[in-house]
């Protein structure tokens, strides 16, 4: 725990470079807007829509760094590697799952502010490349956030527009979001684990670290609890910024009463929530002058099987030139109320295909903020290609396996 204290502490000194980018942005989408380049009623319009997901991500964040204050990540990180017994395939499937899950039900921003560092202290507990096993957070991040309205902010701008239940979305869902972490799976495996795994353990196989004991059983056993609401909740219908909100008050007031010193200023993400909301207003006035019009284009005017496939591909070409949080916004403008097989199909590319390009979405930026923090270098060309190819696999997979059973 010291150790992360520490990292925290060096993470707040060197965060210049990204408040730089978050102000500047912020400041040109604020901009945009007095100068008339965004019309005042796009632009309220705009962050109405945007208020209830910075919420949500602010407090999800501030949840999920509790809970990693709480030791539970520390917990199952160390308890993954000792049940895979030493053997790097089972300790791959493993991180698969964990990341998965954790995404599904916590948000894809929960991984990768705190599944990323946990990954990465796996690799030094086993002697494994951490290069694998950030690549595993970060891709997972994005493609495994289609089942629920809960799994990635893209999904909760989209709620009203699609006027599904949670259960509802998730049975239709199920079926991309499972071949889309298959091909994921599939493309880490071939691309990144298999070779690392030859490199760097010895005869094949890791050294177990020992089991990780909570220093605090009651806060390590409120913080499971709050999850376990959490993830209730994210599926009750309910709205997700409230139960995110709730779950926080009550970890929050126990941090409070048991170990105080957690409480920092530094858990809120205002940086995140800065660059969202310019990110939003600068991406709509793109829209609002020529974008808007390029997606109608692109998307076409056709419905059924060939309609979802162009949507799918315009949204994960779009999200990894622009963002995928703005361009689903701007690209749903043009489609026409209702249409949800295309809606649905715009999701599943601006959900699984953000992987080639670094700004792609928000989940990648931070991903690869902490692999900078942390030393682990990125070969930029593996990294663009291996991603556009995990992406284009992932998509045309989802896309396919959306259209066999919708």
């Amino acid at each position: 725990m010291g150790r992360r204290v520490l990292d925290g502490r060096a993470q707040v000194r060197r965060i210049g470079g990204l408040d730089a980018v978050a102000a500047g942005l912020f400041a040109l989408g604020v901009l945009c807007v007095l100068t008339g380049a965004l019309p005042w009623a796009d632009a309220a319009e705009t962050m109405r829509r945007t208020l209830p997901i910075l919420l949500f991500l602010a407090t999800v964040i501030v949840l999920a760094e509790l809970v990693a204050e709480a030791e539970v990540f520390d917990v199952l990180a160390d308890r993954m590697a000792v049940l895979a017994g030493g053997r790097p395939a089972a300790l791959f499937a493993l991180c698969v799952l964990l990341a998965s899950v954790t995404t599904i039900t916590l948000n894809l921003d929960t991984t990768a502010v705190l599944l990323t560092p946990v990954m990465l202290a796996v690799a030094r507990r086993t002697g494994l490349s951490p290069l694998p096993l950030a690549m595993t957070a970060l891709w997972l991040a994005n493609t495994a956030s289609l089942l629920l309205p809960v799994s990635n902010l893209t999904n909760l701008l989209a709620a009203d527009r699609v006027a599904l239940s949670a259960p509802r979305f998730a049975a239709l869902m199920i079926g991309p979001q499972l071949a889309a972490i298959t091909v994921t799976a599939a493309c880490l495996w071939a691309g990144y684990w298999r070779g690392a795994i030859h490199a760097n353990a010895t005869g094949g196989r890791y050294r177990s670290p020992p089991g990780h004991r909570p220093r605090d059983p009651v806060l390590f056993r409120l913080a499971l609890a709050t999850c376990a609401v959490f993830a209730a909740g994210a599926v009750s219908g309910v709205g997700v910024a409230w139960v995110s909100s709730g779950c926080v008050a009550v970890l929050a007031g126990a941090f409070l009463v048991r170990r105080r010193t957690a409480l920092r200023v530094r858990l809120l993400p205002w940086r995140l929530l800065v660059l969202v909301t310019g990110l939003f207003l600068t991406v709509q006035t793109i829209a609002a002058n020529g974008l808007g019009e390029i997606l109608r284009a692109l998307l076409g005017d056709g419905s059924g099987p060939a309609g979802v496939i162009r949507a799918a591909a315009t949204g994960a070409v779009a999200a990894n030139l622009f963002n995928n949080l703005p361009v689903y916004l701007a690209a749903e403008r043009v489609l026409p109320a209702g249409d949800l097989d295309r809606l649905l199909g715009l999701l599943i590319g601006v959900n699984a295909g953000p992987l080639a390009l670094p700004w792609a979405s928000l989940a990648t930026l931070i991903c690869l903020g902490h692999l900078r923090r942390h030393g682990v270098r990125v070969p930029w060309a593996r990294f663009v290609l291996t991603g556009a190819v995990t992406a284009t696999l992932a998509v045309t997979a989802a896309t396919g396996a959306f259209l066999l059973v919708r």
